[in-house]
């Protein structure tokens, strides 16, 4: 097959063996840095996907992704359910926009025979938190449970354990903020509420978040009606929060396009959890950057050796320009012969990561180490081949520039000084 003579020559001499014994060793170690580098970047980055992807599943399944309040002041000429069900069905034809749901929430102590704790309550609606996640992750009872038993309420598995309370036991919400007066004096609202749900999800809100019926959390609260005062809004991916916002923002502007959007308040969950979220990204960042100076190290490598090639063959690059090689044409052979050496690495290194990102949990179960340190629980993995792409192509870019300046140093050699002494 025909070869630019370039290419022909360069893959001559990375084939070659030649070599004094501390080029090639120079060579291989570049190779299988470049390899353990590239290998080491594909899975960290695999395990930091899996754990912000994680994070998002756990938190912000529950945490509003945006939250729709004070509209209970639109003048739409309606009773206030009227108004957020109009709102919600105009919020459902927004783009991002997968779910919407009348919620009320407050915070309350819950107290047991065994224990107090605080708790955030939130009233919803069942009918319309059928895909949460929540629901979908009942260990005991379920969320309709809420709209058949009066005065019932849904908790985590964490908050029961420390209540010491399980299905069918009576708790005690008492509102600090709220109270009555009665013949003994002024006293905070309480209510007793039956169990009739456990949930477990493993993140922080599984003993901070506590759920009832609307209609008996408006009772609880002294509000009319359902007592719906806001609209939580889940989305295609929790990180357009804030487009999301902006377009209604927009709309919000223009009156005339929309009343039901008009005077109403927005906020999303960045403003609650947005800390953590910032801290994850970081830590991947510096991750990145970490290995990829490790990578970049590896590469760099490349340099001494193809130095060290080029000192070996001055009397052929001599040889080869008298033959009528040009400069460039030089120039490219190694290159090329330092791409073939980053290419092996990248290429083989490339492989080894995604195998071990696929079998990250197998390898460790088969060498016995437990990151968590208790139980067996697995390391959430998610593999981007995007990330593959940019990480192989960074890996080959680097590879490229570590040649550039051995292979202008073997162009500019003089054949006549160096056949001079041959």
């Amino acid at each position: 097959m025909f070869q630019p003579i370039s290419i022909f020559i360069g893959l001559r001499y990375s084939r070659s063996k030649s070599h004094t014994g501390f080029v090639s060793f120079i060579t291989f170690f570049s190779t299988v840095g470049i390899l353990l580098g590239v290998a080491a970047l594909i899975t960290v980055v695999s395990v930091m996907n899996g754990f912000e992807g994680e994070l998002k599943k756990r938190i912000l399944g529950i945490v509003p992704h945006v939250i729709v309040s004070d509209f209970s002041t639109i003048d739409t000429g309606t009773d206030q359910e009227k108004s957020w069900q109009n709102l919600r069905e105009e919020l459902l034809t927004q783009p991002n926009v997968l779910r919407v749901t009348p919620f009320l929430e407050s915070e309350a102590l819950i107290q047991s025979t065994k224990g107090l704790q605080g708790v955030l309550v939130q009233g919803i609606m069942p009918k319309f938190e059928q895909k949460n996640i929540v629901s979908t992750h009942m260990v005991a009872g379920s969320m309709e449970n809420l709209s058949t038993q009066s005065y019932s309420l849904v908790l985590g598995q964490s908050l029961a354990n420390k209540l010491q309370v399980s299905l069918g036991d009576e708790v005690r919400l008492v509102l600090p903020n709220k109270s009555v007066f009665t013949p003994m004096g002024r006293i905070p609202v309480q209510r007793v509420f039956t169990v009739a749900g456990i949930f477990h999800i493993g993140s922080q809100v599984d003993d901070a978040m506590v759920y009832v019926d609307s209609r008996y959390g408006a009772k609880l609260l002294r509000r009319t009606g359902d007592g719906i005062d806001k609209l939580r809004l889940y989305l295609d991916d929790a990180f357009n929060a804030k487009t999301v916002v902006k377009n209604l923002e927009q709309k919000q502007q223009n009156t005339e396009h929309s009343k039901t959007l008009d005077s109403i308040n927005f906020s999303t969950w960045d403003e609650s959890q947005g800390a953590l979220f910032s801290a994850v990204k970081m830590e991947k960042n510096m991750m990145w950057l970490m290995l990829s100076l490790i990578v970049a190290v590896a590469a760099f490598n490349i340099v001494s050796a193809l130095v060290m090639v080029v000192v070996e063959k001055q009397a052929e690059i001599g040889i080869l320009q008298t033959l009528g090689l040009a400069r460039i044409e030089v120039i490219k052979i190694f290159i090329t012969q330092g791409m073939v050496n980053g290419l092996w690495g990248v290429s083989l290194g490339g492989l080894l990561g995604v195998i071990l990102a696929l079998n990250l949990n197998s390898i460790l179960l088969v060498v016995g180490v437990n990151l968590f340190g208790f139980g067996m629980q697995d390391l959430p993995i998610k593999l981007e081949w995007f990330d593959v792409l940019t990480i192989i192509l960074s890996a080959l870019a680097m590879s490229f520039l570590a040649t550039l300046y051995p292979a202008y140093q073997a162009s500019t050699t003089q054949p006549a000084q160096v056949l001079r002494n041959e």
